[in-house]
C-alpha cells in the first residue's frame, strides 16, 4: 500500500517538475536548437537569452508594475477578507448567512464571464490604465477564496479564548491583535500568498484594463517575444524563467504555511 503512495506521489511530483525543467532547459538552448531538438539536452549552455529577454521587454518596468500591483492587492484582499470572516464566525446579524451564500455563489463564477461588466466599472470610473484599477479588480475577484481559508481558520478558534481574554480587561481590539491574530496567521499567510501568485500570473484582466507600460504587468511582455513572422524563442523562455521565479520561491519558502492553511478545519476536535 505504501509503494502505491509513493508511487502515486512521485509520478504527481514528476508531472508538476518536468515542464518547468523542460522549459529552464529550452532557455539556455540557442534557437536553432529549439526548433529542430526541443526534447534533447543543450549541446551549450547559452546564457545570452536572460540578456536579450531584458533588451527586447520592457521587464523591468513590468516587474515592478507586478510588484506593486500584488503586494497593495493582498494586502487590501486579506484585510476585507479577514474582517469578512471574522464576522461571519463571530457575530449573529441578519446578513451573516446571505453573505457567506454570496461568497459561495462567487466562487462558481468563471472570471472570465465578469470581464465586460468589470471593464465598463473601470471605463466609468476613469481608471482605465492605472495601477489602481487592477489592484481594485484583482482585490474583489479573489475574495471569496480569501474569505473562506479565513473563516476556515476562524471556526477552529474557540469563543472561550476570547471570552477569557474579556474578563482579564482586554478590549476587542487588544483580543483581536493579541489572540485571534497570532493564531490565524497561518490562514493569512497562505491567503496572501495565493491571491499574490494570483495577482502575479492573471493576464485577462490585466490585457483588457491596460494599454500602456505605466500599468502592464509581467505576464503582458510575452508579447514582446512574437510577431507574425519571427519568433525569438531563447529569449522568450528566458523571460518565461524570470516571470515565474519569484512566485515560485515565494511558495517554496511559505510551503508549510499553505499546506497548514489549505486543510485548517479538516480535522475537528
Amino acid at each position: 500500500m505504501k509503494i502505491k503512495g509513493y508511487s502515486y506521489v512521485t509520478s504527481i511530483a514528476l508531472i508538476s517538475i518536468i515542464p518547468f525543467l523542460w522549459v529552464i532547459m529550452l532557455s539556455l538552448k540557442t534557437n536553432e536548437e529549439i526548433i529542430n531538438s526541443p526534447l534533447a539536452l543543450p549541446t551549450k549552455l547559452v546564457f545570452e537569452g536572460y540578456g536579450n529577454a531584458l533588451e527586447i521587454a520592457p521587464l523591468g518596468q513590468y516587474l515592478i508594475n507586478s510588484v506593486i500591483i500584488a503586494v497593495i492587492s493582498t494586502a487590501l484582499n486579506v484585510l476585507i477578507s479577514s474582517m469578512a470572516a471574522y464576522a461571519t464566525t463571530r457575530f449573529d446579524f441578519k446578513l451573516r448567512k446571505p453573505i457567506v451564500v454570496i461568497m459561495s455563489i462567487s466562487l462558481l463564477l468563471p472570471i472570465t464571464a465578469l470581464i465586460m461588466p468589470v471593464y465598463s466599472i473601470v471605463r466609468f470610473l476613469d481608471l482605465y490604465d492605472t495601477k489602481t484599477a487592477l489592484i481594485l479588480v484583482y482585490t474583489a475577484l479573489d475574495l471569496p477564496m480569501s474569505f473562506f481559508i479565513l473563516r476556515a481558520f476562524f471556526l477552529t478558534i474557540p469563543k472561550e479564548l476570547e471570552e477569557a481574554a474579556y474578563i482579564d480587561g482586554a478590549s476587542f481590539m487588544q483580543s483581536y491583535r493579541r489572540v485571534i491574530l497570532p493564531l490565524t496567521s497561518p490562514g493569512m499567510i497562505t491567503a496572501g500568498i495565493l491571491h499574490f501568485i494570483f495577482c502575479w500570473n492573471e493576464f485577462l484582466y490585466a490585457l483588457s484594463l491596460t494599454a500602456s507600460h505605466n500599468a502592464r504587468t509581467v505576464p503582458l511582455a510575452l508579447n514582446y517575444f512574437t510577431s507574425q513572422f519571427a519568433f525569438d524563442y531563447n529569449a522568450m523562455f528566458s523571460a518565461v524563467i524570470m516571470m515565474i521565479f519569484p512566485s515560485v520561491l515565494i511558495f517554496i519558502i511559505f510551503q508549510e504555511k499553505i499546506i497548514e492553511g489549505l486543510t485548517a478545519g479538516a480535522v475537528k476536535g
